[in-house]
């Protein structure tokens, strides 16, 4: 079995660089991101089925199961802290999953760099952090900007689908989504759904229903 501690990067700490190796995308946050040419999705998976982004992926849990169900599909798991990545790589291993890569990377980061214009099918966000202080409201990953990158990488009519335990964070998401006029909500007033039953489950998914804080489901479809 491998496990999480056995990853070795393939740079030392004190030189980060962007490289894609042992099926993980290296993007530190140090790393001088002129030196990387990404080489696109058929090169990164070895061959030309759709392609699918979970950003915030966590211990990897959802999308895991995502790329055990869909084997016809590409899976890109984001992760900005290394400890959850490596998680992510352990069982990408352990399960031989040749469709699934995880980017050790900042969201905004990765993409506005690197993800080529109309290339992926479906963008994920689960449980993205709310940074509820008005104080950090520059940190959060759902922002116009962010809109604005996932309308140029989806291909024409992909969809955004962000999952929130959070209700504030969910109304800036419909807030900043009636802003939009690329992309257009989905699902019917009040916009929002708990999960479809065959979403999936994830680490945070379970806390906050163990909790008893109601999951909202959003989807956001893209419009040409």
């Amino acid at each position: 079995m491998v496990r999480p501690k056995q990853i070795k990067p393939p740079f030392p700490k004190s030189e980060p660089t962007v490289v894609i190796h042992d099926r993980v995308w290296y993007i530190p946050t140090l790393a001088d991101t002129s030196l990387f040419t990404f080489p696109g999705w058929p090169s990164l998976f070895k061959n030309e089925n759709p392609v699918y982004v979970e950003y915030c992926s966590g211990n990897g849990d959802w999308i895991v199961e995502k790329a055990k169900q869909y084997p016809e599909r590409n899976w890109l798991a984001v992760e900005k802290r290394f400890d959850r990545s490596r998680k992510i790589w352990s069982k990408i291993h352990n399960n031989a999953l040749s469709n699934l890569v995880v980017a050790f990377s900042e969201a905004m980061m990765l993409s506005t760099n690197y993800l080529p214009s109309g290339s992926v099918e479906t963008i994920f966000v689960n449980f993205p952090d709310p940074w509820p202080k008005q104080r950090h409201a520059k940190h959060r990953l759902i922002s116009p900007l962010f809109f604005q990158e996932a309308h140029r990488v989806l291909t024409p009519n992909g969809s955004l689908v962000v999952v929130t335990d959070d209700e504030a964070y969910s109304e800036t998401f419909l807030s900043l989504s009636k802003e939009q006029t690329a992309f257009q909500n989905a699902i019917p007033s009040p916009g929002y759904t708990p999960p479809p039953d065959d979403y999936g489950t994830s680490y945070f998914d379970a806390l906050f229903k163990d909790q008893g804080k109601p999951i909202r489901y959003h989807k956001f479809k893209k419009l040409t």
